[in-house]
């Protein structure tokens, strides 16, 4: 029988895709703090070494005022998150009432909607000129708006209603998986239900809240459009590095950027560590508590009532969106609801030129970036299995790294390394081309897939491969027929995951696009600054759409996995 080290070039193709994740993922981040120490200079072959744009750095005090806004925005966003989400959690996977699942899926929907629309439709509803200015403004007869929708409170409205989804999924699935034998312990040693909240579930929830922080942290950490619509003169670091690149300060950017990767890496390591080594174990058998079936009618249907309400509030920006997309450009000025409805926006949309090719670039884009991502997530997560050892967790960690590390970081550092023709040093002119931003989403989305890859290849039992083997089938009929089949599921939710990540992508895209390139992204900021605010929401929609079908094949990718 053959064995895997019967074949020698096993050992050559980790060490390929080492060196292609290294090239891919490590090389523009390094290449980006060389230059930033102008240890190498813009075509590769200038020695040297200055501290001189660090030192600037430090020097200045919008730059500290941009970094630590970014830190606290992070960590009021992991606070607030948790105070929403970790509630709603407990509602629908401990209590029963009619219409708990349909709601319970209806309020995970906001991790659907991609950020820049997300931002869009609470501009649409929330802001000066929105439905509900507008109405307090009829209802208390004011003069001018009675609130205005910018700066940090606005920022964290955004990332509360975007992120609190995190820590109600997490918390959820740690119930569903919690032993209720330890609770009924407690109840029964006299421990009052809300020490038994406090000292035997939220222990035991220990790994679902930490993994929901981490995850609301980066998120906020690396959030882009909302501080760019919203932030007005609140600057945070990502906001900071592009207009240091529209600035024309090169360097700074980079230094900014090598800042912020520093405080995203030095957060995720001590979040890892707060984590422990025995946190995958945690909560992870026994049979979960029963829900709570409320048995007086009128509690029943309070309790359906309010969430319906719930259902509804969540949706209305959506709804909100879907309405603006109608309004004809320039019909719309003081009146509380749109004086006329039509579909001119969405017949401009696919009648003109310009105005679908934005659609047509996110399109092919994103399916390219998405499956190639997909196709290199697996070969990493597969070559990691079988090699294990330091390679292995070499592998799993560059696969990994684009998600600790913020968009805006990547997109400098890819710009830095990818604007320069030096071939023999890996760096090509892929800058302003079709090329750069397609590479962007893929490594955006690589640990996306990487580890829906590595799920799915955890669950393949090794004897089927060896059993393949021992029949003479070849390497790649076993794969064909033994493995894509077992991990096929896993990869399909990958790819819808990332589809939509790609597909909605600002933060990435608003430092690398060109004009003939631009996705919708960047066309729904600029319908918004021209003030088309139809157009801008009819693409909302679209992207929106597109979205939600993602979303649900990965739902179901995930449901069979």
């Amino acid at each position: 029988m053959r064995t895997r080290s019967a074949h020698p070039r096993r050992g050559l193709l980790p060490l390929a895709v080492v060196l292609g994740l290294l090239w891919l993922v490590g090389y523009p981040l390094l290449l980006t703090l060389l230059e930033a120490l102008e240890v190498v200079g813009p075509v590769g072959t200038e020695l040297g070494f200055t501290t001189e744009h660090f030192r600037e750095f430090a020097s200045r005090g919008d730059e500290w005022l941009a970094l630590w806004r970014s830190v606290w925005i992070s960590i009021a966003s992991v606070v607030l998150a948790g105070l929403v989400g970790i509630p709603l959690a407990f509602v629908f996977e401990r209590m029963d009432f009619p219409g708990r699942r349909t709601l319970g899926a209806l309020v995970a929907l906001p991790v659907a909607l991609p950020p820049l629309v997300g931002v869009i439709a609470f501009l649409f509803l929330y802001g000066e000129s929105g439905f509900v200015s507008r109405l307090l403004q009829m209802v208390l007869r004011l003069d001018e708006a009675p609130w205005s929708l910018q700066g940090a409170g606005a920022i964290l409205l955004v990332h509360t209603y975007s992120m609190y989804v995190y820590f109600y999924l997490f918390v959820r699935a740690g119930l569903s998986r919690m032993d209720r034998s330890v609770e009924e312990a407690a109840w029964t040693l006299g421990a009052s239900r809300t020490r038994c909240l406090w000292c035997v579930v939220m222990p035991q929830l220990r790994t679902a809240l930490l993994g929901a922080s981490l995850l609301t942290f980066m998120t906020s950490l690396g959030s882009f459009s909302a501080p760019y619509i919203f932030g007005g003169g609140f600057r945070v670091m990502t906001t900071q590095i592009v207009a240091s690149k529209v600035s024309g300060s090169d360097a700074i950017a980079q230094v900014e950027a090598m800042v912020l990767a520093a405080v995203a890496l030095v957060a995720l390591w001590a979040i890892r560590r707060l984590q422990g080594p025995d946190s995958v174990a945690q909560g992870q058998h026994g049979v979960a508590p029963r829900r709570r079936r409320v048995k007086r009618p009128w509690v029943r249907w309070a309790s359906a009532a309010a969430g319906w309400s719930l259902a509804v509030f969540l949706l209305l920006p959506h709804l909100t969106l879907l309405l603006i997309s109608f309004v004809p450009i320039g019909t719309w000025t003081t009146e509380l609801m749109p004086p006329t409805l039509s579909t001119v926006n969405y017949a401009e949309l696919f009648s003109q030129t310009e105005r679908l090719r934005p659609m047509l670039n996110s399109l092919w884009m994103a399916t390219a970036a998405s499956v190639a991502a997909v196709m290199l997530g697996f070969v990493a997560a597969r070559q990691s299995l079988l090699v294990g050892g330091r390679t292995g967790a070499i592998l799993e960690g560059l696969v990994a790294l684009p998600w600790a590390i913020p968009g805006t970081v990547f997109a400098v550092a890819l710009g830095t390394a990818f604007s320069v023709d030096a071939p023999y040093f890996g760096r090509f002119v892929w800058v302003g081309t079709s090329v750069i931003l397609p590479l962007a989403y893929l490594v955006r989305c690589l640990p996306i897939t990487g580890r829906s890859a590595l799920t799915g290849l955890s669950q393949l039992d090794p004897a089927l491969e060896e059993a393949a083997e021992v029949l003479g089938a070849s390497r790649g009929r076993t794969l064909w027929k033994v493995v894509l089949p077992v991990v096929r599921p896993a990869l399909f939710a990958g790819l819808g995951l990332a589809f939509i990540t790609a597909l909605g992508d600002f933060v990435t895209s608003i430092v690398l696009y060109t004009f003939s390139t631009r996705p919708i992204s960047i066309e729904i900021n600029s319908a918004l600054r021209v003030q088309e605010f139809g157009v801008a929401a009819a693409y909302g929609v679209l992207l929106m759409v597109l979205s939600a079908l993602a979303f649900l094949a990965w739902g179901r990718g995930e449901k069979v996995a």
